[in-house]
């Protein structure tokens, strides 16, 4: 039995960019069989043959046969009516197995969830009119509510209609290369396992910035803000890679259930710590390679009084055995000067400085593990001057994949192929949702009591408010990435 892939928001930006280049390349490689068909579902009114164009124009390269496979429903997903449309048209393909992904606003989440079940897609191993069903999944994209209450919420409607095994939180984050090669990192490497804790770390920094604005988003983003967009989902998952404890195996439940344990293991803020470890900033009009880039309060669909953080650094504690006592830096940001994703080591140093230095005096020996553009691993370290005297300096190891095998399909690619699978080993489960949310919701719950918390000005093209050096305890502060970043060069300074 083959597949039939229902995309709610079919005519959408993410169906165009990311959801149909993803699936063409698994179409290319076989791994989606022939006998699949791909639906998409959204109000832009198309024609089969004109959603085939407007898709093909995102990817010149699409050939035929794939182009063959897609349809297109003209019909409002908000709407009951827009279901038995659907279902018809189903019953209409040979295929049975059905694979429903929502990229449309998070608004409709449970609308779509209540309305498939009316209708009777929801369920698994069913006859009717003489047609039996086979699998039925859904993809539901973040953010996963707007905070606890809503999350709850979600995951209760969602669960009710399907089973927590049919359902698949995406965190693209979560399909890249290198974010899962942290595991392979910690957990296949005798050499970092016994050092990988409060008696070796001093220190971990996650960033995770961009060097545009928010675009045409302005609608969408001044309602959600860096906390919800990047730090409740991405980097929290970034976090819980690097503290969690080994699964006894690598199965989807013993995985999840340790990244669980770390959520619930983040030290609560108080609202007298929440303004001392948490840090956000909005962009100001400032220079960016010679043209002015405009305030975050000048793009269109944001307030001009907006409150919305497009800049956000934070402290984080996590209260355990192994991590007890090392800050977890977390940084996010639009407007930076460079965009780059990487998770830095900072380790204690030597409890007796042996050796001297003449100038450019060692830093702590860090592990940088680089998760874009230029995906990649180095290690540095200090060795001898050549020369007389023991003098030391730092020196940079480094792994770059694509001077090994390169990388594997994109993230979108990976997961939707894990979803068709039934592998749910990299999506995010209903308990570790909530468990993020019970963190994070504290903190927004104090700014919307305290809008007076400082919303720190930082030019376009900065790294962010002064402010934010504060959190950090070391003397050079926050560690910020080369802005020339290029694939044969991991390793630099600024």
């Amino acid at each position: 039995m083959g597949h039939v892939i229902i995309i709610f928001g079919g005519s959408g930006d993410l169906t165009k960019r990311k959801l149909i280049p993803a699936l063409y390349r698994l179409y290319e490689k076989g791994e989606l069989g022939h006998n699949v068909r791909i639906l998409g579902v959204g109000r832009s009114s198309y024609s089969h043959d004109e959603y085939r164009a407007h898709l093909s124009i995102s990817d010149g390269a699409m050939s035929d046969e794939f182009l063959s496979t897609l349809f297109y429903l003209t019909a409002d997903p908000a709407e009951e009516s827009t279901y038995k449309l659907l279902k018809e048209i189903l019953f209409q393909f040979k295929e049975t197995n059905y694979l429903f992904y929502l990229a449309t606003p998070p608004s409709l989440y449970e609308t779509i969830a209540v309305n498939l079940e009316k209708v009777s897609l929801h369920k698994e191993n069913f006859a009717e009119d003489g047609i039996k069903s086979g699998t039925r999944r859904i993809i539901v994209e973040k953010p996963f509510g707007y905070n606890l209450d809503s999350a709850v919420k979600m995951n209760s409607i969602l669960k009710r209609v399907f089973r927590e095994g049919q359902i698949f939180r995406i965190d693209h984050y979560l399909g890249k290369e290198t974010v899962q090669n942290i595991l392979a990192l910690r957990f296949a490497n005798s050499i970092f396992e016994p050092i990988w804790n409060r008696n070796y770390i001093e220190s971990v920094e996650i960033t995770a910035v961009e060097n545009m604005g928010i675009e045409n988003r302005g609608g969408f983003y001044d309602k959600v803000g860096a906390l919800r967009d990047m730090v409740q989902n991405h980097l929290i998952q970034l976090l819980a890679l690097v503290a969690m404890e080994p699964p006894i195996i690598f199965e989807d439940k013993e995985f999840r259930d340790e990244v669980v344990k770390v959520y619930n293991s983040l030290k609560p803020l108080n609202s007298y710590e929440i303004p001392q470890n948490v840090i956000r900033g909005q962009y100001i009009a400032g220079e960016k390679g010679g043209i002015m880039a405009k305030a975050y309060r000048e793009e269109n669909g944001v307030a001009s009084d907006s409150l919305t953080e497009t800049f956000l650094a934070m402290r984080v504690n996590i209260s355990n055995w192994r991590w007890e006592g090392v800050p977890f830096y977390i940084r996010t940001g639009k407007q930076m000067p460079t965009k780059v994703t990487e998770i830095i080591i900072h380790f204690k140093q030597t409890p007796h400085r042996l050796f001297s230095c003449r100038e450019n005096c060692p830093a702590h020996n860090q592990l940088v593990i680089r998760i874009q553009p230029n995906e990649g691993i180095v290690l540095k370290y200090d060795v001898k001057i050549p020369g007389g005297g023991f003098n030391v300096t730092q020196v940079p190891m480094e792994f770059v994949y694509d001077k090994i095998s390169g990388l594997s399909d994109d993230a979108y690619a990976r997961l939707i192929l894990e979803s068709l699978n039934g592998e749910s080993t990299l999506f995010t489960r209903s308990d570790a949702v909530e468990a993020s949310w019970r963190y994070f919701d504290k903190i927004l719950s104090y700014w919307e009591k305290h809008p007076e918390t400082p919303l720190y000005g930082y030019p376009a093209g900065s790294w962010g408010p002064l402010e934010s050096e504060k959190i950090i305890s070391r003397p050079t502060g926050w560690s910020n990435p080369c802005k020339n970043l290029t694939n044969t060069n991991l390793y630099c300074e600024l």
